[in-house]
């Protein structure tokens, strides 16, 4: 029987990133997907690399700003392996605000001078040096790059659970087979929770996208409280997203798709004459804080990276640097600890012992 040093479940730009990590550190791996590779979250995502903004927890900001840093690399060597051109842009980010928030990294611009064809609602506005990425071509790319280092992949196939002998992890069963590695790494997102051996609390976050041509070409992506405009290099424009607890309902809505079309033209009035070529929902995985789960377990050799909610393409190369770390060196050059998957468990403890003294 064939066995693998390490397992990662989940093919989507986390799973694929920590496989092609952990390759590169010489470990045989072995990534188990339940449908096609990169066509869940990864594929619907917006695509922004925001790391300027207030969106996520505190928290999260340092490792947000590492990811960004390595975003370039990381661009550059997926390409290189897989020899697919991604489409990574860096004209930056319009940001249009509430006063009172506050970005330290954020310039004074005038927005008629950057993007004449956007209409100021009355809010504050500044521009963000933040980069945007086409997600599927990324992780279309990130999936040749994985064959390329000679990653293995089943697809079509969903663990049913973790293998455990006493307090250390052998491998994961899945519908058809048992698949067995002294490592396994969970990252199947918004499912991240299904398959144990310990109780992740993730839940489906859905988001629901569209994609226009057709109308005059924005440079910048914009933001705003309410909707996001991320242009591509072949002259489409994806909108979104919204924020949905339906739990696993991947359906698009038509009044949800036409209110998105809606709220765009209103900030470009040129989108009117723009055509809806494409509606899809994506389903992300949220956790109680918004914050990932990173880090090892209770269970040997058991590892998580999940929980990612609107920044796993963000999020992705620190991602699978500090997992191959961690899993490889036993240590990772950030402290994980406000990430671990421990800390639910021990929320539910204070919070049992706080109702016995009441």
């Amino acid at each position: 029987m064939k066995t693998w040093d390490a397992i990662v479940v989940g093919g989507g730009i986390i799973g694929l990133s920590i496989s092609i990590a952990l390759r590169k550190r010489g470990l045989k791996v072995l990534v188990v997907e339940k449908g096609k590779p990169g066509r869940e979250a990864s594929y619907a995502a917006g695509g922004m690399i925001a790391d300027g903004g207030d969106e996520f927890p505190p928290a999260m900001h340092a490792l947000a700003k590492a990811s960004a840093r390595m975003y370039p690399e990381f661009v550059h060597e997926l390409q290189d392996e897989s020899g697919t051109k991604i489409d990574l842009r860096d004209e930056g980010t319009i940001l249009l605000y509430h006063s009172g928030r506050k970005f330290p990294d954020a310039l004074p611009v005038q927005l008629a001078e950057l993007e004449p064809g956007v209409i100021n609602p009355g809010l504050d506005v500044c521009y963000l040096k933040e980069r945007s990425v086409d997600p599927r071509r990324l992780v279309a790319a990130a999936l040749k790059a994985a064959k390329h280092r000679e990653v293995d992949i089943s697809s079509g196939t969903a663990v049913t659970e973790m293998s455990s002998v006493g307090k250390r992890i052998n491998g994961v069963q899945t519908e058809r087979t048992f698949y067995g590695a002294p490592i396994v790494v969970n990252c199947a997102g918004a499912w991240a929770g299904s398959i144990g051996p310990h109780k992740l609390p993730t839940r489906p976050v859905k988001g629901q996208i569209i994609a226009v041509v057709g109308a005059p070409v924005l440079r910048h992506v914009l933001r705003t409280p309410g909707i996001y405009l991320v242009p591509r290099s072949d002259g489409r424009i994806v909108i979104g997203a919204t924020i949905e607890d339906v739990g696993f309902d991947k359906r698009t809505d038509p009044d949800t798709v036409q209110r998105l079309r809606r709220s765009a033209v209103e900030l470009v009035p040129e989108l009117a004459k723009s055509k809806t070529i494409e509606a899809w929902a994506g389903l992300r995985p949220g956790t109680p804080d918004n914050l990932p789960i990173l880090g090892g377990t209770t269970t040997q050799g058991y590892f998580v990276a999940t929980g990612h909610f609107r920044d796993g393409i963000l999020l992705a190369p620190v991602t699978a640097a500090l997992m191959a770390e961690l899993i490889v060196d036993g240590d990772s050059r950030y402290d994980l600890s406000v990430f671990s998957a421990e800390r639910f468990a021990e929320q539910q403890t204070r919070e049992l012992e706080f109702r016995k003294s009441i």
